[in-house]
């Protein structure tokens, strides 16, 4: 039980006119709360536990001139008792309770068009993110999420959108890899990450593993970290649960060197795409003409 969960309850009022409805689900950090909030509208609300929280402030103070349509709008963020607390869209769900649905109404995971059309818009915005276009107290810097994994990746309607930007870093250098605190979700984090680096592509590494699990049902790692043990070096991935012709894509992308991987997480996804979509289209074509 999180220190969150010893005071949070339904009907609780953490701000004026902001009224807890109904708990959403459980982190590493805090707990998420579906909340009513004034003009009859709802928001979720994210509690982080203060000593948690100082690292989401930075964070937040970074994003908050940051918007692109598929990251996460966050309106408003305040301390309640012990609390920091992160004010945000509410979602209809995530790539995780997709992967789940899938699961349970087809026994499969998510269809190859499913996965290619709602990565392909997280792409876009880790693209936006990722280049050294953000002017920050008077520098260019770009911007690493640091936490890209399905559960951080929310749908609205056929709209996915990456939110949780508690662990985003910027990378002010014109180096390949900055030297950074290891934090993350062990099993969707790149190599660098472990050796306490950050680079420019630490981002398309998560949306590579994202896209094994989505579309292949597993990770590609049979023995994940348990630790964050800089001397941990990830296995060479298990792309079997791909079809032969996507695995050369994504292993690119789960290159341990960040600079031999893809240029961009775009260019991942639309090559991605192309071999996904194409097959079906042509297979549609000779149904039609059947």
């Amino acid at each position: 039980m999180t220190t969150a969960s010893l005071y949070l309850s339904a009907d609780a009022e953490p701000f004026p006119g902001y009224r807890l409805d109904r708990f959403l689900g459980r982190g590493g950090f805090g707990e998420v709360w579906e909340a009513r909030v004034p003009g009859g509208k709802r928001a979720a609300l994210k509690f982080l536990p203060c000593d948690k929280g100082q690292k989401a402030i930075r964070a937040l103070q970074a994003m908050r001139e940051v918007r692109h349509p598929h990251l996460v709008r966050v309106d408003q963020v305040w301390c309640y008792d012990s609390f920091l607390v992160i004010s945000m869209e509410l979602a209809d769900g995530n790539a995780e309770d997709l992967l789940k649905t899938y699961r349970s109404q087809f026994g499969t995971p998510v269809s190859a068009e499913h996965v290619c059309y709602l990565l392909s818009q997280a792409a876009d915005a880790l693209d936006f993110l990722n280049a050294r276009t953000h002017l920050v107290n008077g520098q260019y810097i770009s911007i690493q999420h640091c936490d890209i994994k399905p559960s951080n990746l929310l749908l609205f309607g056929d709209t996915l959108k990456i939110g949780d930007f508690g662990l985003v870093s910027a990378l002010g250098s014109q180096s390949e890899c900055e030297h950074r605190t290891r934090s993350g979700t062990m099993s969707f984090c790149a190599p660098e990450v472990f050796q306490g680096r950050l680079s420019t592509h630490t981002d398309q590494y998560s949306l590579a593993v994202t896209y094994c699990l989505l579309r292949g049902g597993r990770l590609p790692f049979e023995d994940p970290a348990s630790a964050w043990d800089p001397g941990f070096v990830r296995p060479v991935p298990d792309l079997s649960m791909l079809p032969t012709v996507e695995r050369t894509v994504v292993g690119r992308a789960l290159n341990p060197i960040p600079q031999d991987r893809w240029p961009s997480c775009g260019e991942l996804m639309s090559r991605l795409a192309t071999l996904v979509c194409e097959p079906v289209a042509q297979e549609g074509n000779r149904r039609s003409s059947s």
